[in-house]
């Protein structure tokens, strides 16, 4: 199984990388897990407790879970991947059954903080994008599809997530192999690492 960890700030783009990647390589070959699915279970805490969570904070995301079920995929095992609920900022009782697949694509903004998780990656990519424009999108989501109101999500923008990005997300480019400047579709670097993908597999 070949890993790809893909991190990068909020609202950069890196969904829309995840699926350039899958959408150059066969649907049976590739298999995606998000950090997302990783946040610590919250269930102790009221609704409005949990919305008040630093989630971009390494501390939020269960990467031993995480770092298990990698493994077992790598050893050919299926896992019951988590599902979370970002309207409840919780997990649910749901759990999704992932089986391994040849290439496995693991993204989050925080995948690379995490040394273990690092050391599984073969290939770790960083998706970079301006901060104004991961605010616009950032904003755009929260609102849109999270139920959040506009002045929640700027004042979070403000006091968490532009903080936990400088200390703790952007620090992680050096860990990566590829750099993806996601200020447009980036053919070339999608490219490169469908070709990378393709010789570490052995394919022609």
């Amino acid at each position: 199984m070949l890993v790809i960890g893909i991190a990068g700030g909020t609202g950069c783009g890196k969904t829309t990388v995840v699926n350039q990647i899958i959408n150059e390589l066969p649907d049976e070959e590739v298999g995606v897990i998000s950090q997302d699915s990783y946040y610590h279970d919250l269930s102790h805490l009221t609704l409005p407790s949990r919305r008040e969570t630093n989630f971009d904070h390494p501390n939020s995301i269960d990467f031993k879970l995480l770092a298990e079920h990698l493994k077992l995929l790598k050893e050919g095992k299926s896992i019951q991947q988590p599902v979370y609920s970002f309207l409840e900022c919780n997990r649910t009782d749901e759990t999704i059954t992932t089986r391994p697949t040849k290439v496995l694509i693991v993204e989050g903004i925080l995948i690379l903080t995490n040394p273990e998780i690092r050391e599984m990656c073969d290939i770790k990519i960083f998706v970079h994008a301006d901060s104004d424009e991961r605010l616009i999108r950032r904003l755009k989501r929260d609102v849109n599809e999270r139920g959040w109101n506009l002045d929640e999500t700027i004042e979070k923008y403000q006091t968490i997530l532009k903080p936990m990005h400088d200390q703790f997300i952007e620090p992680t480019k050096e860990y990566a192999d590829i750099i993806i400047p996601n200020n447009r579709y980036n053919t070339v670097a999608v490219d490169i690492v469908r070709s990378i993908v393709n010789e570490k597999l052995g394919q022609k």
